[in-house]
Parts: C-alpha cells; structure tokens; sequence
C-alpha cells in the first residue's frame, strides 16, 4: 500500500503480515493455559523418555539375561547374571536367538585371540561382549528387524507430538479467526491490511510457535537419552528427528491454512468444532495410522508421501532403515507443491468469508465472493 494516514505511511505486506504474527505470538505467549498445557507436554515427554531408559538399564523384568552356549565354547560367565542354555551346535544356537527363546549366544570361531563369536539378533549386547575376556567378533542375524516393542513406543511418540501439537495450534487459529469477526476487531484490521495479509501473519505466527514446541520437545528427549544412557538410540533417532521436525513445519503451515479458512466460514464459537471436523480428521489418521501400522513397510511408505500423514510415516521409515536418502527430500518436495496449492485456496475462502456475520458460509459461496 501506498497510502499515507496522518503522514505515516502504510505498512508494506511483508511488515504488516509479521505484525499479525507477533501479534498471534505475543497473545499465546500470555495465556496461562498455553503455558500450561506446554509444560506438561515437555514433562511427559521427558517422563517418558527418563522412564524408558530406566527400563532398559534395569534389563528385561529385572532378571538375569538368557545365553545360549554352544557345546564344547568355554565362556566364563557370571551364572548370577545370565542364564546360561547349553546347545549342540551354532545351528542350535542362531535358532534359539532368532526365536527370541535367548538374548543372545557365544559360539567358536572368530578373528579375535579370543576365538569366540556373538550372536544377537540386531543389536550387541554390549555387557555380554565386555563380560568375556576378550572381545569376541559379533554376528547381527536380523540387523533390520529392530525391536518391534522400541519401534512401537518411538511410534507412539511421533504420533502423539504431531497430534497434539497441530490440534493445539491449529485449534488456536480457528478460535482467534471467528474471535476477531465476533467483536468485529477484524473490520478494524482489514481497513489496514488485506485479508490475504491477515492470514499469512496468522500462519506464520502459530507455525513458529509450533515448531517450537517440537524443537523444545526433541531437544529434551535428547537431553533425557544422554542423561539415561542411551546414546545408542539417540544416534539411531538423529536423522529421524531432524526430519520430523522439516516435514512438521511444512505439514503445520498447510493445516493451519486448512484451520483459518474453514473457521472464517462461521460467526460463532460453537461452530467451530463443526467446521474444522475435517481438518481434525487429517490430524488424528496420521496418529492412529503410524501405531497401528509401524511394522508394516508397504502403509508406511503410502504414509510418508501423502502431505498430511509425511510428517509421523517418513521419519518411522528412516529409524528403520527402510526409506533411501533422497526419499525425504521427495516427500518435502510434494509437500510443499500442495502448500502452495492449499494456500491459494485458503486465502481465497478466507477473503470471501472472514466479512460475512450471521450464519455458515458455503465454500463455494466464498470462492466465488473472494476478490
């Protein structure tokens, strides 16, 4: 805009789309229930991540580990600390592992004076390799298979963040939107800014608040794994997280734009549930979808290239060593093509909505009222 009031110009869009979006950032940032709702998110993440490290020190319900022996090894071993299965041969041996009946066996054989050789099924036993006297060679039978109860948990985790994290904020742009056409606030600003302004300052402003709150949520479950011992899983996890983060930041803008132009359809607080109903679906499909199918490959690679689903399915396929390198950067790229898409969409149900007072708006009657 060029004009002037009073002799102080207009701000131009970019300036005016930020003002709205420390506007939206400064009004959360007060609000006790945000704060509080966020803190216990970080405290049952960090809760969850202390308790299961705690868990895995601890051993399996706190007894012995189970060994297999293949006849004729001479292995000397704690009979205090693990239970010891003799067996015929190696083939006896990789049988009980492979079936989980041990955690683990010694067996002949290796490139180590020790000429003893592990065997786990995908991952080293680290406290059996240090209990022998020298350090054995170690064999991973199933190296991809990765404990489906850890793979299960680690799902559950992506899940909830992304669900509770983009309803939270997703929700706080659909009250803030029909709040503002309520008491009419929204009249004062469009004499300002244009509608497509508005709504760029709204996303962009609940967007850095989001992701935030996942930045502040990864960097303390990585604090909680060093602090609990487990750097193993958290090198494992890195790629996985960093991802998590990319794909949320992009998915957050396209929901958010989803949540601002559907509540400017309505004028009143009650309807919003109603309204939103659609985008909520989007938000709670990807949660219940990365639980129930975390071991299965063919769901989870659909999951990782649909915009809505990308951000909990990608970053489960890279912490099982199933996607390819470039295979993330595909999904970002179809992610953000349908960014732009609903975008465009949005801000124009937005425009054709956010003036009109009384009851529901029809979409279409908005696209075709937008400027």
């Amino acid at each position: 805009m060029n004009t002037t009031l009073q002799g102080v110009s207009a701000p131009s869009p970019v300036q005016a789309a930020w003002l709205v979006a420390e506007r939206e950032i400064t009004t959360r940032l007060r609000s006790k229930a945000f704060l509080i709702s966020t803190g216990i998110l970080l405290l049952v993440v960090l809760g969850g991540v202390l308790f299961a490290g705690f868990s895995a020190s601890a051993g399996p319900l706190g007894g012995p580990s189970k060994i297999a022996v293949a006849d004729g090894v001479s292995a000397q071993l704690d009979p205090k600390a693990y239970t010891i299965t003799e067996v015929a041969d190696r083939a006896a041996a990789e049988k009980l592992v492979m079936s989980d009946e041990v955690d683990a066996a010694v067996v002949a054989g290796g490139s180590t004076p020790v000429d003893l050789t592990v065997l786990a099924k995908d991952k080293a036993p680290v406290e059996l390799i240090q209990a022998l006297s020298a350090a054995p060679s170690v064999e991973l039978l199933d190296p991809s298979g990765g404990s489906p109860f850890l793979a299960y948990i680690i799902a559950i985790g992506f899940g909830i963040v992304f669900m509770m994290s983009a309803m939270t904020f997703g929700t706080t742009i659909a009250q803030s939107v029909v709040e503002e056409k309520q008491t009419r606030i929204v009249e004062i600003l469009l004499a300002t800014v244009s509608a497509r302004v508005m709504l760029a300052g709204k996303i962009i402003g609940n967007s850095i608040l989001a992701l935030a709150q996942v930045v502040a949520i990864a960097v303390l479950a990585s604090v909680g794994m060093l602090a609990t011992g487990q750097d193993l899983l958290l090198g494992e996890l890195g790629t996985s997280l960093v991802w998590f983060a990319v794909l949320f930041a992009f998915a957050f803008v396209l929901l958010a734009a989803l949540y601002a132009a559907l509540a400017s359809l309505v004028s009143r607080q009650e309807d919003i549930g109603s309204v939103t109903s659609p985008v909520l679906m989007l938000v709670m499909l990807p949660y219940i979808g990365v639980i129930v199918f975390n071991n299965n490959p063919t769901v989870l690679a659909i999951m990782s290239y649909i915009p809505f689903s990308a951000p909990v399915g990608m970053p489960m396929r890279l912490y099982l060593g199933t996607a390819e390198w470039w295979e993330p950067i595909l999904s970002l790229g179809i992610l953000a093509i349908t960014i732009v898409i609903v975008l465009w969409i949005g801000a124009r149900i937005y425009a054709g909505s956010i003036l009109r007072s009384g009851g529901r708006v029809k979409i279409t009657e908005a696209l075709a009222s937008a400027e």
